[in-house]
């Protein structure tokens, strides 16, 4: 088996309107090695682009309100959180499900993705609320093989390296033997996407093996199990930022679901960067 170093690289918190990708070559100039992959978070990118929706301007439907009360403080709760083996402290959650704010977000889900979607019990096709402030939430790229294309020439440019650049997100791909499939929208090609919660509950019922989902891949050829494999590797070396969760990240600063600010985010270490270098067999 390959055997990889991994370098997760700090910048500053991307606000919406930065020109991350600048900033980005900046951070990784003089660390960076020909042939290195380069792996980055989309919600970063997403973040930066201003691709993010800020829910507390959203009215919820009757649908979106019947997912947030009944769907969530339920279904999930009884049956779908027990059977996805979902830990008690994330379910204990779901009993408490916010009514407005998480209508609001059903919302969202049901207008930017699709009701099978919107039965997740989070991350509806890609949507993340953590490491964003206030009500806001991400939104998955459009088209990621273009955003890493536009990232590896820059690279190029400001570093004189040529690498491969992974876009990666932090929702699993299931896997069963070579069969790879995961609940969200758009990941790289030979993985296979759609089902919404249906796909994630047959991934996490049966405990598939589970990995961040890699988006595009841009510069070299890679496999898709290699590319499942540096994606979760390099999530780890990553780590979660402010939080895992919206509740991990509202716990950590003592404040509401929605009481943390921008401020408080750019207090925090990001490191939406991994360098991934390939290791030399030893002999």
């Amino acid at each position: 088996m390959k055997s990889y170093r991994f370098l997760a690289v700090n910048t500053r918190f991307w606000r919406p309107g930065e020109n991350f990708i600048t900033d980005l070559a900046e951070a990784i100039e003089g660390k960076v090695h020909e042939n290195d992959t380069v792996v980055v978070s989309e919600k970063a990118i997403s973040t930066a682009i201003g691709n993010i929706v800020d829910e507390s301007r959203v009215t919820p439907s009757y649908a979106a309100r019947f997912l947030a009360r009944w769907w969530m403080r339920y279904v999930w709760v009884y049956v779908l959180g027990p059977l996805c083996h979902l830990r008690e402290k994330t379910i204990w959650h779901f009993r408490n499900y916010p009514m407005n704010d998480g209508g609001a977000h059903k919302q969202v889900a049901l207008q930017h993705c699709s009701f099978l979607q919107a039965l997740m019990h989070s991350s509806e096709g890609g949507i993340d609320g953590s490491n964003l402030p206030y009500s806001y939430v991400s939104l998955p790229l459009n088209n990621a093989y273009r955003t890493a294309q536009r990232i590896r020439k820059s690279i190029k440019t400001k570093c004189g390296k040529n690498v491969t650049v992974m876009i990666v997100d932090t929702d699993k791909t299931y896997s069963w033997r070579n069969f790879h499939f995961t609940p969200r929208p758009k990941p790289m090609k030979g993985i296979r996407s759609g089902g919404g919660f249906v796909a994630y509950v047959v991934g996490r019922s049966l405990k598939t093996k589970r990995r961040a989902t890699p988006l595009a891949v841009i510069g070299a050829k890679i496999g898709v199990d290699e590319a499942l494999r540096i994606a979760e590797l390099a999530n780890r070396a990553r780590r979660f930022g402010a939080g895992r969760t919206i509740w991990d990240m509202a716990e950590s600063f003592q404040v509401s679901l929605t009481g943390v600010s921008w401020e408080m985010l750019e207090d925090t270490k990001h490191k939406p960067i991994v360098i991934v270098r390939r290791m030399k067999p030893t002999t």
